[in-house]
């Protein structure tokens, strides 16, 4: 296939491209700081073919240099608005470790090549694009805006930030998926409206020098409050954790400096007709050609042949941010859709007979709901443990699964998204978990059981050790029974806010019980907005406000890490 022809598959990421598809300009130009990957998993490629689906005409601009001018000016002016994001992982966790040292690969640049993309990219972006096309909207978003919406602790500099949009200088902030919000932005700028007066569209945040828009909304402490008194960020915290069912939800103020930052409710969850329209668009599944020379981009060889089944996950672990992004209502696609994307891979170009991971946030979390509909004010529906109200048919997934399968040029379907144990113990599971060792793991299973201490995995939101250790026996059981060698790989954390030395040392002793060194243990990193962020920051247990003991520093941090990892 001539170069030309393969790169009409692509969006424009160059005005010879734009020329090539006969456009002048484009309405809506993305910036983002991962390579361009035109696949599904990646965010920017997802929202641009929504787009693009819609008749609009959609260009990205991927992992500019942010200390020149000339990739930002390199597709023109947008006729309605600049969408930019840091990618599909936050900046500072690409570029840092959890002990601050920088990272040696960028696993979402060509080659895995470290250093082209800055620290915080959607306000590097933003302001360039601000610069360069004075006028021109600028709207951010992603999970690095998603988590700086309001005040934040952001542990790389040890400080209270205010909300990313005003640091951004952006015009409005996208947070949480975002398709809902992005089609209703686009066709209400090509109505002509402008963007300073769009005070309801819901899953955004904006900021204003007057509230008279609002009939009523929860008041946070200000921003001067919670960067200078720690119970005021506790309150803050609680009162926005308050806000996040959509269903229910009132708008969201802070106060900072002379402004407000405003959080609209969010966004309503996608229908599964909805799912099943955006997962059916035309992607290539490929990174862009020029990356070619480079060997690709690795993350996308781990996701190339992935279909994700399902959005949101219903449990608010302490220290994970899905909840506040994804949201907690479980999403997701009808099978037959899923096997229609099946059939696409199995069609593709090198595909050698393996479907890489069907799933979601958590794996076995396909087709849940809650049985008092939308009503319930619970935050989590598997804590303190599975909630009764929380109905899984886990034969959903497994005829779901068996479609996939049966998809001709599909040798094996593989499931590498994490799963719930404490679900898959669960009396209802028992048929589910043999389909899934007899088929569907390819050797290791993923799981988290976080830590041994009942005392960190309450504050961790996370179900006591016994129920893992029963999963463990059921598991290792039911593999022998089918004469199969299947093992779990196993998430452990570290210095998790109310973990002592003692707790390390009850986790090292199961470790070294297990008879090996597991590599799957991530120090712990306060990610913003999130309760163990909050725990950190404050040393309080938000959920009783007793204090915490907080490992900080790097020594006590290390101590922990050489006890599991000598």
């Amino acid at each position: 296939m001539c170069y030309n022809v393969f790169m009409q598959k692509f969006l424009p990421t160059t005005k010879h491209e734009m020329k090539e598809r006969g456009w002048e300009a484009c309405d809506i130009i993305f910036i983002t700081a991962d390579a361009y990957c035109d696949h599904p998993s990646f965010g920017a490629a997802l929202l641009s073919r929504l787009l693009e689906d819609e008749g609009y005409k959609v260009g990205i601009i991927a992992q500019p240099d942010w200390r020149k001018s000339e990739d930002f000016m390199g597709l023109g002016r947008p006729r309605l608005f600049f969408g930019i994001t840091a990618g599909n992982l936050d900046s500072m966790l690409n570029i840092y470790t959890s002990n601050m040292n920088l990272r040696r690969q960028d696993k979402y640049a060509p080659g895995g090549a470290a250093g082209l993309r800055p620290k915080l990219p959607t306000i590097v972006y933003s302001n360039k694009a601000r610069e360069l096309f004075p006028g021109v909207p600028v709207v951010i978003g992603g999970i690095e805006a998603s988590l700086r919406r309001l005040a934040h602790y952001d542990f790389w500099s040890d400080k209270v930030k205010r909300s990313i949009l005003f640091d951004s200088k952006a015009d409005l902030l996208i947070y949480g998926m975002a398709e809902r919000q992005i089609l209703e932005l686009a066709k209400r700028l090509q109505a002509g409206e402008k963007i300073e007066a769009l005070n309801d569209i819901r899953g955004t945040v904006i900021g204003r020098r007057d509230l008279s828009f609002l009939e009523e909304y929860t008041l946070l402490p200000s921003y001067e409050e919670v960067s200078s008194d720690k119970h005021k960020f506790l309150e803050a915290f609680n009162l926005y954790s308050g806000e996040l069912n959509p269903f229910s939800s009132k708008p969201v103020v802070q106060k900072t400096d002379a402004r407000f930052c405003v959080q609209l409710p969010p966004a309503m969850p996608l229908t599964t007709e909805e799912m099943d329209r955006i997962y059916g668009l035309k992607f290539t599944r490929k990174c862009h050609p020029k990356y070619a020379k480079f060997g690709g981009v690795p993350a996308l060889a781990t996701v190339e042949t992935s279909i994700t089944s399902h959005r949101g996950c219903a449990a608010s672990c302490s220290f994970c941010s899905l909840s506040l992004h994804q949201g907690r209502i479980i999403q997701s696609r009808s099978p037959e859709s899923i096997a229609a994307e099946a059939k696409e891979i199995a069609q593709g170009e090198g595909f050698k007979g393996v479907i890489s991971d069907v799933g979601g946030p958590t794996a076995n979390m396909y087709m849940v709901f809650c049985n008092i509909g939308n009503k319930c004010s619970k935050a989590d529906c598997l804590w303190p443990q599975v909630c009764p109200n929380f109905k899984i048919d886990f034969s959903k997934q497994t005829k779901m699964l068996s479609g996939v399968r049966a998809v001709k040029g599909v040798k094996k379907v593989n499931i590498q998204s994490g799963m719930r144990y404490d679900l898959l113990v669960l009396p209802q599971a028992k048929d589910y978990l043999y389909e899934l060792c007899r088929y569907y793991v390819s050797g290791q299973l993923k799981v988290a059981p976080e830590h041994v201490s009942d005392r960190v995995l309450k504050l961790m939101h996370k179900p006591p050790f016994k129920s893992y250790e029963e999963f463990v026996k059921e598991y290792e059981e039911l593999n022998k029974k089918l004469g199969k060698k299947q093992y779990l790989v196993q998430y452990f954390i570290t210095a998790h806010p109310g973990c002592d030395l003692n707790d390390a040392l009850a986790l090292a002793r199961y470790t070294k019980k297990m008879g090996y060194t597991p590599e799957q243990i991530q120090d712990f990193i306060p990610l913003p907005m999130t309760r163990s962020g909050v725990m950190y920051y404050t040393g309080i247990d938000p959920d009783t406000g007793k204090p915490l003991h907080v490992p900080k520093g790097k020594s006590e941090r290390a101590k922990q890490r050489r006890l599991i990892q000598p």
